[in-house]
């Protein structure tokens, strides 16, 4: 197999620069701070409570939950729609459709205010829902346009792609946040703030009509033309968990995966909360914070997979994994208002992040067997990652709520690290001629 051309490779990293606006804006930085905004009392001492669905909630947890939701219908849907996918050939049209559903609710959220709750709940996880399940089908060409030894060096370049331009559209979003005289408000505006919204949903959807114009098509199986959708899509499901049953260590990976990855992804996805609402970071510094998690993602990424080749995927991952537990174990320790502490821990959290997202992605892609269905093989990748995402996210949000703290939350993910770490140890010690995958 040869890697697709350069135009293609590109096309495909345009994706995740289009994207990750989503990833850094929304889930991240303007859009969290906005929530607990538009949740909170304005007293950054008190723990503010939200009524939702009759139900009192601490709005953190609520924000957790709710994300949670979005995670699980992901995990529900994409294993069929990934398995139809390759049935008909068509992975290219579910990717369009995601995509465009997740814009739209992000442009939505341009109406979100505090007496529009409802539909900022609404908004938000769909366009949470369009996000992860638009990268199940995204994910799933990189088999197609690379051999498995120019994936680690491709998927770095998504990775870095969108790390980019996430951060160039979150440079304009700090012009309107930052002087929201040019949108004709002020600091007690919320303009300024849905105004960015509104810029993330155009952006996401403008820069993916290029993918979605130079990536190929997808090829439908042979002699599934004519079989009923639904049926087919679950007989290429069942077909692809009796190969991952028959392939000891793709088993493994996952599940090592599912552990490190619940974690990876809790701290992604709260940072932005406990930073506001536990350390009482304000809210430009924290902004600033996350911005810089972006800017060191990008050598990040590189430099890990730079490492995977010198010491082999799974080292290099193992060692990405040990770095996360420290800076759980930091997290948990850093002082109320520790500003500086606070950029010390993101540039780590950006370091690590790029990197092993990026090789868990390549490192997958090489144990997958030679086959046409990819994007089938890809849903097992995706729900495991969502799966642990629900379950990493309802933790966090229900031992806040039990115990008054984020901290203990963020003490607890520890927990799902080591049992990644364990799992990539074992699953190396066993298979000995990983050692230089």
């Amino acid at each position: 197999m040869q890697t697709s051309s350069k135009k293609t490779i590109n096309a495909w990293a345009m994706y995740d620069w289009a994207n990750s606006a989503y990833n850094l804006v929304i889930t991240s930085t303007i859009f969290p701070a906005y929530f607990e905004a538009m949740t909170g009392d304005g007293v950054d001492a008190t723990i503010d409570h939200v009524s939702f669905l009759g139900r009192n909630f601490v709005n953190t947890s609520l924000y957790n939950y709710l994300l949670s939701f979005a995670f699980l219908v992901v995990a529900f849907i994409s294993p069929l729609l990934s398995s139809i996918a390759d049935t008909r050939g068509n992975k290219k049209s579910f990717m369009a459709f995601f995509l465009t559903m997740g814009s739209i609710a992000c442009c939505s959220l341009f109406f979100f205010e505090k007496n529009t709750l409802t539909l900022g709940i609404i908004c938000v996880v769909i366009a949470c829902i369009g996000y992860w399940a638009s990268l199940v089908f995204y994910n799933s060409y990189l088999p197609e346009i690379a051999p498995p030894e120019d994936r680690d060096r491709v998927s770095a370049k998504g990775f870095a792609y969108g790390y980019v331009g996430s951060v160039l559209l979150q440079v304009i979003c700090f012009v309107f946040v930052f002087k929201p005289e040019l949108l004709g408000g002020n600091e007690q505006t919320t303009i300024q703030f849905r105004f960015s919204f509104l810029l993330v949903g155009i952006w996401w959807f403008l820069f993916a009509l290029i993918p979605l114009k130079r990536l190929p098509s997808g090829v439908a199986a042979p002699g599934n033309a004519d079989k009923n959708v639904l049926t087919s899509g679950y007989a290429e499901l069942s077909k692809v968990w009796t190969q991952l049953k028959n392939i000891p260590v793709l088993k493994r990976y996952l599940a090592s995966y599912f552990f490190y990855n619940m974690g990876v992804q809790t701290v992604m996805l709260a940072a932005a909360l406990y930073g506001k609402s536990e350390l009482q970071i304000p809210t430009t510094n924290l902004i600033s914070a996350i911005l810089l998690i972006q800017l060191v993602a990008v050598p990040g990424a590189y430099i890990i997979s730079w490492l995977s080749k010198v010491v082999g995927n799974f080292r290099a991952l193992m060692i990405c994994v040990v770095c996360w537990i420290l800076i759980c174990i930091t997290g948990y320790l850093l002082p109320t208002g520790g500003i500086i502490e606070f950029y010390g821990l993101a540039a780590a959290v950006g370091f690590v992040m790029g990197g092993t997202q990026s090789l868990s992605r390549s490192t997958y892609s090489k144990l997958m067997p030679v086959t046409n269905d990819t994007t089938s093989f890809f849903s097992f990748y995706d729900v495991t990652e969502k799966v642990a995402i629900v379950i990493g996210m309802l933790s966090f949000g229900y031992i806040n709520e039990l115990t008054g703290s984020q901290r203990n939350s963020v003490l607890a993910l520890v927990v799902f690290f080591v049992a990644g770490l364990a799992g990539l140890a074992i699953t190396l010690n066993k298979q000995k001629n990983l050692a230089r995958l």
